[in-house]
C-alpha cells in the first residue's frame, strides 16, 4: 500500500497523508477488547451490558446487606471467560459461596488482610490482573485513590471498590451500585434456613441522566444472582 498526494510540498517535507488512507490505516479495536463481560443477569443493570476497561465502579452496602455477593457476581463472568481477577481486603472470602456465585477460583487472587499496605498491594496487582475488587480497611486518601484510578486506566483494568456508603471513595466513579435494603428469605416461624436474599439497589452511571432501581436475588435459592425486577 502506497500513499500519494498531488498537493505541492516543500522539498524534503513529508507529503500529507490522504484522509481516506488514514482512515483505512487506523487500527480498529473490537468492542470485546474494550470491555470485560458481565453475567447475563447483572448485564441487564450495567450500561452497555459489560464493564468498560479503565473504569471505576463503587458498590456501597451496609454490613451484611449483600455487597460482597454483588461484587463477586460482577467479577464472576470475567473470571469464567479467562480474565484474571483479584480481591483485596475481604477478611473472610467465603470461597465456597464465591464459587456458587460463579467465580472461577483458578483465575482469582486473594489478599485477605493487607493491613496498612492495601494501596501498594492494589497498585501492584493492577499490573497483572484485569479486574480488581478492593475493600479498603480505612478511609481512602485522595492521593491514593487518584493513583489507583490512574493505574487502572493506564493498565485498561476495571477497579471495583466495596464500601459501606458512597463516602467510602473520595473520587467520582463511572458506575455506582448502592444496596438500599436487603432481607433474607426462607425462615418462617423460627424454622427452616436462610435460602435467598432479596435486595433493592440503585444504579447510577456516568453519562446516564437518571438513576435506575432494581430488585434482585443476592443470591437466589440456587446460589446465583438473579434480577427480579427493573424500575426506571
Amino acid at each position: 500500500m502506497f500513499a500519494s498526494s498531488t498537493a505541492r510540498v516543500r522539498p524534503g517535507a513529508r507529503p500529507p497523508l490522504d484522509p481516506e488512507l488514514r482512515r483505512r490505516a487506523t487500527p480498529v479495536v473490537p468492542a470485546s477488547a474494550r470491555t470485560l463481560p458481565v453475567g447475563s443477569e447483572l448485564a441487564r443493570l450495567v450500561p452497555g451490558g459489560s464493564l468498560r476497561r479503565g473504569t471505576t465502579t463503587l458498590i456501597s452496602a451496609s454490613a451484611g446487606a449483600g455487597g460482597t455477593s454483588l461484587a463477586v457476581g460482577l467479577l464472576a463472568e470475567a473470571s469464567k471467560a479467562g480474565h484474571w481477577c483479584a480481591a483485596i481486603g475481604l477478611a473472610d472470602p467465603g470461597i465456597a459461596a464465591m464459587a456458587e456465585l460463579g467465580l472461577d477460583l483458578r483465575r482469582a487472587v486473594f489478599v485477605p488482610r493487607p493491613q496498612a499496605g492495601w494501596a501498594e498491594a492494589a497498585a501492584e496487582l493492577l499490573e497483572g490482573v484485569e479486574l480488581l475488587l478492593l475493600r479498603p480497611p480505612a478511609r481512602v486518601p485522595h492521593a491514593a485513590a487518584r493513583r489507583l484510578v490512574a493505574r487502572a486506566r493506564d493498565r485498561r483494568a476495571v477497579l471495583v471498590i466495596l464500601g459501606e456508603s458512597h463516602h467510602s471513595w473520595p473520587l467520582p466513579v463511572d458506575l455506582s451500585l448502592s444496596i438500599e435494603h436487603s432481607s433474607w428469605q426462607g425462615v418462617s416461624d423460627g424454622h427452616g434456613r436462610l435460602a435467598s436474599r432479596l435486595a433493592e439497589i440503585c444504579i447510577e452511571a456516568r453519562g446516564v441522566p437518571r438513576p435506575r432501581r432494581a430488585r434482585l436475588w443476592l443470591p437466589s435459592a440456587t446460589g446465583e444472582v438473579a434480577v427480579l425486577r427493573e424500575e426506571l
